[in-house]
């Protein structure tokens, strides 16, 4: 039987692969895992924080979280439409013994996800996923009556708390910055135009109309042509892009330009390290990160560790070290002295103090390093793990690493969802990774047969 749990969360189409009765299950499974936490002073009950975004599923979805919550003897409070992030900061905030977000990201509307947060806002890891979902096949837990069952409570500052924390994480105001905001018609449709109004700078919000059905619909972090339009259109110093819970961000600058994660993370570990703030000089990123950044942190002095894909390896080496940045190319940048998961309000907010205490454009601050040309090709084969571990497969990324010396890589990867190897190939020219990686692909393609 396949893992429930994926890389981040449970996630699927909603009614159909993440039913509300598979929701109440969950909750409750986590409840009865989470059980041991302090319970609340005032009601003797443990409690969990519940946030969502925008989806119609999501109310759906919250109301079954929220009786697995009850059901198992935990106080739901509610905070609404809130960013993942926000979730993460709230659970540690009102000292909570977990929280739950329901939202699939950047995934269409169709879908749906449930991930969760232990106390301090962390996410979880493998292990204790598998433990919820071992409890999950487990009906058999104590079910309270009376008065312990638990209450759903709906928390009326939880978004003026996370405002506060945004405020506290900057010490230079925004005055005199335009920015256009991009909300994705998501979680941040209130709170990120809310948030960087109160460090001063001008702001003009788009796809900031959510009604249930219209997330991540050409717009957002994976859609970024109508916010490269408004830039232009309103002559903003930049332009800031979020998915549908916010956990993202990605930039525009005032020429259009897209500034992706690996930008944004070589601008913030270089100011950091500026400040004496960045933790044994060394930056966080995955495998997937430009050889553009690797570059650029080497000649800033900067050591750059790489983890896998996904946000969650990037934390835990964030964690192990107790490093002070890290992110992914996709806009998952994490601050932990700020934060313990990644947000795109904050990245924004970092970003754009950046501008404000240099007084540079964003486009000079992003051009300390020079993205190299990349190709990438997944190639569907029947056994991606006996492809990629194969003899002939290995020897040809080893020639292709060999030809393209200092000034290129090769990445090659089994898919983490797809029966699919993914051919990735950087290099000076456009050209020379294109033929590199097409050579490649053959290979891949051949032993796939």
């Amino acid at each position: 039987m396949a893992r429930l749990f994926g890389t981040d969360g449970v996630r699927g189409l909603a009614n159909d692969e993440l039913t509300p009765e598979l929701a109440l299950r969950l909750a409750s499974a986590a409840a009865v895992v989470f059980e041991a936490g302090s319970a609340s002073e005032a009601s003797g009950r443990p409690r969990a924080v519940v946030g969502r975004d925008p989806r119609a599923s999501g109310e759906m979805l919250e109301a079954a979280v929220c009786a697995g919550l009850a059901a198992t003897g935990v106080d739901a409070i509610r905070v609404g439409v809130v960013p993942t992030p926000a979730v993460a900061f709230l659970t540690a905030d009102y000292r909570a013994d977990f929280g739950v977000m329901i939202s699939a990201s950047h995934n269409p509307m169709p879908d749906n996800g449930i991930k969760f947060f232990s106390d301090g806002g962390h996410k979880l890891d493998d292990a204790v996923e598998d433990r919820i979902e071992a409890a999950m096949a487990d009906d058999d837990f104590a079910r309270p009556i009376g008065a312990a069952v638990g209450r759903v409570v709906d928390a009326s500052d939880a978004g003026d708390r996370y405002r506060a924390h945004l405020a506290a994480a900057i010490g230079h105001r925004l005055d005199g910055l335009t920015v256009v905001v991009d909300c994705a018609h998501g979680a941040a449709f209130e709170l990120a135009p809310q948030a960087y109004a109160d460090a001063g700078a001008d702001v003009i919000a788009i796809h900031a109309e959510p009604d249930g059905l219209n997330i991540n619909e050409d717009c957002g972090s994976t859609h970024m042509d109508k916010l490269r339009a408004a830039v232009l259109e309103h002559g903003a110093d930049l332009g800031l892009a979020h998915d549908g819970d916010a956990d993202r961000c990605l930039a525009v600058d005032s020429t259009g330009q897209v500034v992706d994660g690996d930008a944004i993370m070589a601008i913030l570990a270089t100011a950091l390290r500026s400040r004496d703030r960045l933790r044994d000089n060394v930056l966080v990123a995955t495998v997937m990160s430009n050889l553009g950044l690797h570059i650029a942190m080497r000649e800033a002095g900067i050591t750059l560790r790489t983890t896998a894909v996904g946000d969650r390896y990037v934390l835990e080496e964030l964690r192990r070290g107790n490093y002070s940045l890290g992110g992914e190319q996709s806009g998952h940048i994490v601050v932990p002295g700020s934060g313990t998961t990644g947000d795109g309000i904050l990245t924004g907010l970092l970003l754009m103090e950046q501008m404000a205490v240099t007084g540079d454009r964003i486009a000079d601050l992003a051009g300390i390093m020079t993205v190299l040309p990349q190709e990438l090709i997944n190639v569907r084969v029947a056994d991606k793990h006996a492809v990629a571990q194969s003899q002939i497969v290995k020897q040809a990324v080893t020639d292709a690493e060999a030809e393209l010396g200092d000034h290129g890589r090769v990445l090659l990867r089994p898919s983490g969802t797809e029966q699919l190897v993914r051919v990735m190939v950087e290099a000076g020219s456009a050209d020379t990774a294109r033929v590199v990686a097409r050579r490649i692909v053959d290979v891949v393609e051949a032993a796939g047969s």
